[in-house]
């Protein structure tokens, strides 16, 4: 199986799940959805996130380094404004105007590094009121100590959240499967923080 047939079947495992908690508690805490508002998702996939965000009404920029998930994405029926990108999501730069960064599942898929410097753009370029939605793993979780990601302390995670309200701030940690299939104990921090 190619890398695109194997990243092909991966999305269409996910195909009808809806999208997360964290981008759907993000969207009810804006209310009323801003003027010309934007969204960026940051790792998309195949676009089960975009959906709700088009949805309601957002333009959204859709990034991710796996043209296959680009592919899916438009392959779906969406009803609005998508801007795609490939590209890994640390080298992209944030669109002017955004009011929400999702990143489910993705952010800690980059290495400390650029994890940290990522989310000091995404500090500083959210404009006040903008939300963050997303996921970031726990020290705890199976993955820890492969290469090339990032798994943060409690502690830590909360301090990164210093200075922005917290909606959102849930540890999850359990026994489960990858939309592969395989087995992973999972540590997860869901967020959604807003900029004051």
């Amino acid at each position: 199986m190619s890398q695109a047939e194997g990243w092909a079947a991966y999305y269409e495992k996910l195909r009808d799940r809806p999208p997360r908690r964290t981008l759907v508690a993000a969207l009810d805490a804006f209310g009323k959805t801003p003027a010309d508002a934007v969204a960026i998702d940051l790792g998309c996939g195949d676009g089960r996130d975009i959906v709700e965000i088009l949805r309601r009404g957002w333009s959204v920029v859709a990034v991710d380094a796996e043209p296959e998930a680009l592919r899916q994405l438009a392959a779906r029926e969406l009803p609005g404004t998508v801007t795609p990108i490939v590209a890994r999501f640390e080298e992209v730069p944030l669109p002017l105007g955004m009011q929400l960064v999702n990143s489910s599942f993705a952010m800690p898929l980059c290495e400390p590094e650029r994890f940290h410097a990522l989310w000091s753009r995404i500090r500083d370029e959210l404009p006040a009121g903008g939300r963050f939605s997303g996921q970031w793993y726990g020290t705890r979780d199976s993955w820890v100590g492969r290469p090339g990601m990032t798994f943060l302390e409690r502690g830590v995670a909360l301090t990164l959240l210093d200075g922005l309200e917290i909606e959102m701030f849930e540890e999850e940690e359990a026994d489960g499967v990858t939309p592969r299939g395989n087995p992973k104990h999972w540590h997860i921090f869901h967020i959604v923080a807003r900029k004051r």
